[in-house]
């Protein structure tokens, strides 16, 4: 039997650029194979899915494409066997000739057929926009439909992460903006209304925000797989230092008297998966649409995303409302699990402090004979105030240059005014404050520490008795 014998008849090879090959097909295995999918502008736009199967082309005509929700199955016309050669088929075909119209290569890949007969066929697909468990059954004729099966939830899956970066030259018109949030990673798996919360080390952590799991039946899906963080909010901000002393608690007991003292909120800004169907694959502006759409008013919110043009404007609103930076995603970017990828970046708001040298930790290692690190402070109300050690920012010829300037200013005792944590004060050696260094650090904490100060220099131009805190 010539499977390719109502192909040809309905085509002219002087006439259409379509491929008609003279000689017939060769019979495969029909185990596996390439599956393609082209969108078709004839006179009514439809999709051809088509799968090989014994040398040929297996074709069904999809009016509303191929499904994505398991929910809702799609018409699926039984058509002609096309040649293996239609699979890189893409151009116009000319009016007055079967099919006119463009055609374009929408999707491809490869498949594992499950089960094949004349009246089901299961398959897998492995392409770029559409993978998983699909089944064509039919329902009379030329009739048949197809289905998307629903896809379990990956066991594990580590997030993706934001590499530290700054805003790429020649515009951002290709790039989204969020704020960074200073809180707790965590992906929430939803199943049925049950939800379980993992942290990025993998973690379960479910039992540790139970005011969270209420997330599992606010989303009117069966299955979701969510990207968030987890905040605790005073006045308004974000505040990490509030949030610590609920984040190693597992008994549920005392996680329920926390989460009443100081209740955190979920903060969700990707979906990975939803019911059945894989997003990791898709670009981000797809996704964060999409998760909009999912999340109504209430406990849980999709945080806003802004237009890559409105960086600065959005910089300047963290700033203002003591947010920890923003990130910037790219539009078009798929989700990378456990990658720090420069597709995401992260624009921390570092703030400047000038403060008062007191002392030093001893180096080790490398640094031995150096300064290790520098005990800080500023001035308040006439009293020298601890406010942290800074050991980053140093090249070996600043190490050696604030060694030698501090050697003649040791004293026995501390100049500080206040109380310096006992790992720091023990091995100190003292010095008398005239030295003012400049530092860049993230934030203030509550009892006035700086978190993650850098060295940027000596301020020569700075007396001492002058500085206090700025921000």
């Amino acid at each position: 039997m010539n499977r390719l014998a109502e192909y040809r008849g309905k085509r002219d090879p002087a006439r259409t650029p379509e491929p008609v090959p003279a000689v017939p097909p060769d019979a495969g295995s029909g185990g596996s194979g390439i599956f393609v999918v082209q969108e078709h502008h004839a006179r009514r736009l439809h999709w051809d899915f088509r799968l090989e199967r014994d040398g040929v082309l297996v074709s069904w005509a999809l009016p509303k494409g191929v499904p994505d929700d398991p929910a809702v199955n799609h018409l699926a016309v039984h058509t002609e066997d096309h040649p293996l050669e239609y699979a890189n088929f893409a151009g116009q075909i000319p009016r007055g000739e079967y099919g006119a119209g463009a055609v374009t290569l929408w999707d491809h890949g490869t498949y594992d057929v499950l089960k094949w007969d004349e009246r089901e066929v299961k398959v897998n697909l492995h392409g770029e926009r559409v993978s998983g468990g699909y089944v064509l059954f039919a329902t009379g004729g030329k009739n048949w439909m197809i289905h998307r099966e629903r896809q379990p939830l990956p066991a594990a899956l580590t997030p993706m992460l934001a590499a530290p970066g700054r805003a790429p030259a020649g515009g951002l018109d290709a790039w989204g903006v969020e704020f960074k949030w200073d809180g707790v990673r965590a992906l929430a798996f939803i199943e049925t209304g049950r939800l379980q919360l993992i942290s990025r080390t993998g973690k379960d952590i479910t039992a540790t925000y139970p005011e969270v799991s209420a997330l599992g039946h606010t989303i009117p899906h069966k299955q979701v797989l969510l990207d968030g963080e987890i905040v605790a909010f005073t006045d308004g901000r974000p505040d990490f230092e509030a949030l610590q002393p609920r984040m190693h608690v597992s008994s549920p007991t005392a996680a329920l008297r926390l989460a009443e003292q100081t209740p955190v909120t979920y903060l969700v800004f990707d979906v990975l998966q939803l019911d059945g169907r894989p997003l990791t694959g898709r670009p981000y502006a797809e996704r964060r649409q999409l998760l909009d759409t999912l999340l109504p008013d209430g406990s849980f919110q999709a945080p806003p995303t802004f237009p890559g043009e409105d960086l600065e404007a959005v910089q300047a609103a963290s700033v203002a409302n003591g947010f920890e930076g923003v990130v910037i995603k790219r539009l078009n970017s798929v989700y990378e699990p456990g990658i720090r990828s420069v597709n995401w970046l992260k624009l921390k708001n570092v703030q400047q402090q000038e403060v008062v040298v007191a002392g030093w930790k001893p180096g080790k290692g490398n640094r031995l004979g150096l300064i290790g690190s520098l005990l800080v402070g500023y001035y308040a109300d006439g009293a020298l105030l601890y406010c942290g050690h800074v050991g980053t920012g140093f090249t070996d010829e600043t190490l050696h240059m604030l060694t030698s300037r501090l050697a003649p200013l040791r004293r026995p005792d501390s100049p500080f005014d206040g109380p310096v944590p006992p790992e720091y004060a023990r091995p100190a050696v003292w010095v008398e404050p005239q030295l003012v260094i400049e530092v860049l650090f993230d934030r203030w904490t509550k009892a006035g520490r700086m978190i993650a100060p850098a060295f940027q220099g000596v301020r020569d131009d700075k007396e001492p008795a002058d500085v206090v805190r700025e921000t």
